[in-house]
């Protein structure tokens, strides 16, 4: 495991989700100007589904050669991520380069935090904030759940007063924060002679936590701007 295969298979990685959310987002734009909901439904919901399934086969199969999953994966992201963001876009012009842009300015800052030891990768740090991190996602579960088989909804967690944002605010420190453990499993990978998949792992790792924040950056802008 090296440094710069990791970081070239994440390149590769954040690259397919990038292609299929630029074609997600153009034929999301052609069903919403023909007023085909369905389209745009089936690509969000199916693309978050589908990497969740496929990220659960990750994890339980542990394959030696991840990469064609993995690949999966990222299209099925793309297809979330680019629905989701033109959606956005529609109520709220200008929003996705501002997401974009704060994806790459907590990133940055979080890989400046990590080499400068600001904040190490502890035993203790990495169980609070997978902790946390399970938490969160036990949280999305129990709405998506409520949205689809109730009339009602996870409190606070989707409304734009003051709660609200801070709820956003709280879930994307936690997300930026899991950049650090991300960041700690690579260096200690690359430390120990990892195997060559492990550099499938770190990227996959960064990967997830990079759309995380995109997710939870778009969500926030939009309640401070309703």
């Amino acid at each position: 495991m090296t440094f710069q295969g990791t970081i070239g298979k994440l390149a590769y990685l954040l690259g397919v989700v990038t292609a299929v959310a630029f074609v997600a987002a153009y034929v999301a734009l052609d069903a919403l100007e023909a007023g085909n909901a369905g389209v745009i439904n089936g690509m969000t919901w199916g693309g978050l589904f589908g990497g969740l399934v496929v990220a659960v086969i990750l994890m339980l199969m542990r394959p030696e050669n991840p990469a064609v999953l993995m690949t999966i994966y990222a299209v099925m992201q793309g297809m979330f991520v680019g629905s989701l963001s033109l959606l956005f876009e529609a109520f709220y012009n200008g929003i996705v380069l501002q997401a974009a842009f704060g994806t790459l300015f907590i990133t940055g800052s979080m890989l400046f935090i990590y080499s400068s030891r600001i904040i190490r990768p502890t035993p203790t740090f990495n169980k609070v904030i997978g902790s946390l991190v399970a938490s969160v996602m036990m949280l999305y579960l129990i709405s998506i759940i409520f949205y689809f088989f109730t009339p009602f909804q996870v409190p606070f967690l989707h409304s734009s007063g003051p709660i609200g944002i801070g709820i956003t605010l709280f879930i994307l420190s936690i997300a930026a924060l899991s950049l650090i453990s991300d960041f700690g499993f690579i260096e200690s990978g690359v430390r120990m002679n990892a195997p060559k998949n492990a550099e499938w792992w770190g990227a996959f790792g960064v990967l997830v936590t990079i759309i995380w924040i995109y997710i939870e950056m778009i969500r926030l802008l939009s309640k401070i701007r309703e």
